[in-house]
């Protein structure tokens, strides 16, 4: 897409935005304060709630990262293409929008809790199934459905955490939930070189079965959020058995609500295309550029998963302190600068440091999402907001690695990241114009 025709969109959006200014309080109407009742937060509930989003969302990040090292490995031996071997990553994450749209909208009919164990059970089962697999469409298969488990997880526990815990705190703890990927990422950055020469490729996809025992230790430990419990048990008591409209609706049901919505896509799609794109080439751009090996490329990846846990970490501080957009705006702007910058560099010490900084900005924005989701949507809605958005981006993010190889096979991957680089201008434009603040908003 050109650019001037990316900001006639945006603009265009925002204009009708503007008609209809988001207040500073909801994106929704509010419930009057006496015809809610008072939410109790519940400190052991919510450091439960906390731990459990967190190990579920570290077992997504550590599958998807075995699976770009492993790649090279996986297509020799069932002989697949590259774009087979791509294509991989690419029905995952589409598998990931699936599970998003499905499981979010149960959530918010059945419940948190419950349904992040069937996301959190799916995703190990098929993922160990990989371990099975005889060539590419089986292989296609398990982990398209892996990644319907997947898709769930994140969503469902971003909205469990931001549901159970105070409002001053709110991005903070919900960037403890992005963390938890980070961890993943790092774990399976160190761990692959070490295990993959000992237990193949097929060992690897069998550690994803550990999950299960997760999902076990979720459905008996934690409990439902005090907001959704309350009210659930407040509609019921309201509305009898009327017939609840579907939560998608909440999306855009107005033309606020709908600006709201697009924005926040855009934002996500832009962050994942830009991870996704990065993360699954980084080893084989250390290997091919400079010649590093296994162990060094994930070494040298791993530096860039700590920044980018230390960027997520930081993002929950400062938005909680400065505010949602103004966080947003200041990271997008770090992450133009630094993947443009890391393209350029040729040293083992200046590819490890500036790797660090950019993975900062590049991810640290995941650190925001699940308080800036949150606040925008009622709580019948709000897991529903979470996933479909955020998988919405994970769609488009898919097509990063796609996109990244083929400029890197035409060019050159010092070009590829380059142009990578560009595609955050519009996720600023986005965060300025259809993006409201609600810091510390109490949730409806």
């Amino acid at each position: 897409m050109h650019y001037t025709h990316a900001i006639f969109m945006v603009r265009r959006a925002h204009r009708s935005c503007r008609a209809d200014k988001v207040s500073s309080m909801s994106v929704v109407p509010s419930s009057s304060p006496s015809s809610v009742p008072a939410v109790t937060v519940r400190r052991g509930h919510a450091g439960r709630a906390l731990l459990a989003s967190v190990l579920g969302y570290a077992m997504d990040g550590f599958d998807l990262l075995i699976l770009g090292f492993m790649l090279p490995v996986i297509a020799a031996d069932l002989h697949l293409s590259s774009a087979q071997a791509g294509s991989l990553v690419t029905w995952t994450l589409i598998g990931a929008v699936a599970g998003g749209l499905i499981f979010g909208v149960l959530s918010d009919y059945f419940g948190r809790v419950r349904m992040l164990t069937w996301t959190i059970l799916i995703f190990a089962v098929f993922t160990g199934l990989c371990a099975l697999a005889q060539g590419y469409a089986d292989l296609l298969l398990y982990r398209t459905i892996a990644g319907i488990g997947l898709g769930g997880e994140f969503g469902i526990g971003m909205t469990l955490v931001a549901e159970a815990w105070p409002a001053e705190r709110r991005a903070r703890v919900s960037s403890y939930v992005g963390l938890g990927w980070q961890l993943g990422v790092l774990a399976a950055a160190l761990l692959t070189p070490l295990l993959l020469p000992l237990i193949g490729w097929r060992g690897m996809f069998a550690v994803g079965l550990l999950p299960a025992v997760v999902s076990f230790v979720v459905r008996r430990r934690v409990e439902e959020p005090a907001l959704f419990t309350e009210r659930a048990a407040h509609r019921r008591s309201t509305t009898g058995n009327a017939r609840r409209p579907l939560p998608l609706k909440s999306l855009i049901v107005d033309r606020r609500s709908t600006c709201a919505s697009v924005g926040i896509a855009i934002l996500c799609s832009v962050q994942n295309f830009g991870y996704y794109g990065l993360m699954i080439w980084l080893p084989s751009y250390l290997s091919k550029t400079f010649g590093y090996s296994l162990t060094k490329s994930g070494l040298w990846t791993a530096a860039t998963v700590v920044g980018m846990g230390a960027g997520i970490w930081l993002f929950g501080i400062a938005a909680d302190r400065f505010g949602r957009k103004p966080t947003f705006l200041a990271y997008q702007a770090g992450a133009i600068v630094m993947v443009f910058v890391y393209a350029q560099l040729t040293t083992p010490l200046a590819l490890l440091v500036g790797g660090a900084i950019m993975g900062v900005f590049v991810n640290g924005m995941i650190g925001g999402y699940g308080a800036l989701i949150s606040e925008l949507y009622p709580t019948e809605a709000r897991a529903t907001a979470q996933n479909v958005l955020f998988n919405i981006g994970r769609a488009v993010g898919g097509f990063g690695p796609v996109a990244v190889g083929a400029l890197a096979a035409r060019f050159s991957f010092g070009v590829a990241l380059g142009m990578l680089a560009s595609i955050y201008a519009l996720d600023i434009l986005a965060t300025l114009f259809l993006i409201p603040e609600r810091r510390g908003a109490a949730l409806e």
